[in-house]
């Protein structure tokens, strides 16, 4: 299998181009550090990666492992007191806009016929229906909104290109930098390693299929509710 891994300079894309390397497979791994680069704060230089690894195609597997929570003047919002215009863009171009442009430009490098799969991290908070705690209003908000973007992108490949799958994946809680600053007080095995949440991941794409396009699911392999 050949495989692009977006995000691969992050705790989870690095484990999971790693694990998918160590299953024998192929892998092209993209970030702003990797030539060609990629930054999906950036249309023209998603375009430009797609563009130059098209000569390396076809692949069967895009995978989206970028995200942002918290950074310079960026942090969860606690109550809507809190809520910021360019924090808000900043989250959705990442979260969102980036993944959405990915799909635009690099779905052309999957195979066309057989089993593909375009697949990008999301987040349990992403949910709507299990948003019980309120808050993170701008995480929460584009990552329910990278949901609908992979929803209805699976509605589009269904009419023409029925065995390629897109899919959101929660990885759990992760020890990586973007959870570093909320562990505090997880339960025991609550936090997962980055290796752990990769093998968990793949092994839950290898089971999915055509009637889960659309969905999100878990590292566990658990439908996530929209």
């Amino acid at each position: 299998m050949k495989a692009i891994v977006i995000g691969s300079s992050g705790g989870i894309g690095a484990a999971l181009a790693d694990a998918l390397e160590a299953r024998g497979n192929s892998v092209t791994r993209l970030s702003r550090r990797t030539s060609p680069s990629i930054d999906l704060a950036s249309d023209s230089s998603i375009a430009a990666a797609a563009t130059a690894l098209a000569p390396d195609g076809p692949f069967d597997l895009i995978l989206v492992a970028s995200g942002i929570l918290h950074g310079d003047g960026l942090a969860p919002e606690k109550s809507f007191r809190q809520l910021d215009g360019t924090a808000l863009e900043q989250l959705f171009r990442v979260n969102t806009i980036g993944p959405a442009l990915v799909a635009r430009y690099f779905l052309p490098l999957l195979r066309p016929t057989g089993r593909a799969i375009f697949a990008a991290l999301s987040a349990r908070v992403g949910s709507i229906g299990d948003n019980k705690l309120g808050g993170w209003f701008g995480y929460r908000a584009s990552k329910a909104a990278l949901n609908q973007i992979v929803k209805t992108l699976a509605i589009e490949l269904a009419r023409n290109r029925p065995e390629t799958l897109a899919v959101a994946l929660h990885p759990g809680t992760v020890d990586t930098k973007l959870s570093a600053p909320f562990q505090r007080g997880l339960a025991e095995g609550q936090l997962l390693t980055p290796d752990a949440s990769a093998a968990h991941l793949l092994d839950t794409l290898d089971r999915l299929g055509p009637a889960d396009s659309g969905g999100c699911f878990d590292w566990r392999g658990a439908r996530v509710a929209p």
